[in-house]
């Protein structure tokens, strides 16, 4: 809505569908990878076909998939992560940005093998959360090498 996704955000959270995918393993994801407590904005662009966003949480290799739910796997990866810094929704809608940045520093952004570009919002919960200024980080994240 108003090319913002926060609607569905707010279903997921109010449908407790995050809860429904972590009860698929018994391991702590906080502890079991750095930032593994995040909720995941996952996008895919491809010139020709539609965009893609996609809601969820990154979970461990072979976890099973709760019905209705849908999955993606990604191969080992390199990530490039910017810290967009700023109030509410000024931190959104950033991603072009940061992969501008990313390539200024002699990264190059790399596709997947059917040529399309993953990229994610990761909100970690310590960093996501509004500080005294009402500042929030959110993580932008895009598959380099």
């Amino acid at each position: 809505m108003d090319g913002m996704f926060g609607k569905y955000w707010d279903d997921w959270f109010q449908n407790k569908w995050f809860d429904e995918i972590k009860k698929q393993t018994d391991k702590n994801l906080k502890t079991m990878y750095k930032d593994g407590d995040s909720t995941i904005g996952l996008m895919r662009r491809k010139e020709g076909e539609d965009f893609e966003y996609w809601i969820g949480i990154f979970m461990p290799e072979n976890t099973d998939v709760p019905k209705d739910y849908e999955y993606h796997d990604f191969p080992k990866s390199i990530l490039g992560v910017c810290w967009v810094y700023g109030k509410g929704t000024d931190v959104f809608m950033k991603e072009h940005e940061c992969a501008k940045k990313l390539e200024e520093k002699g990264y190059k952004i790399v596709s997947d093998n059917e040529g399309a570009y993953w990229f994610f919002e990761r909100y970690v919960p310590d960093r996501f959360m509004a500080n005294k200024n009402g500042r929030i980080i959110l993580d932008i994240c895009h598959y380099i090498k």
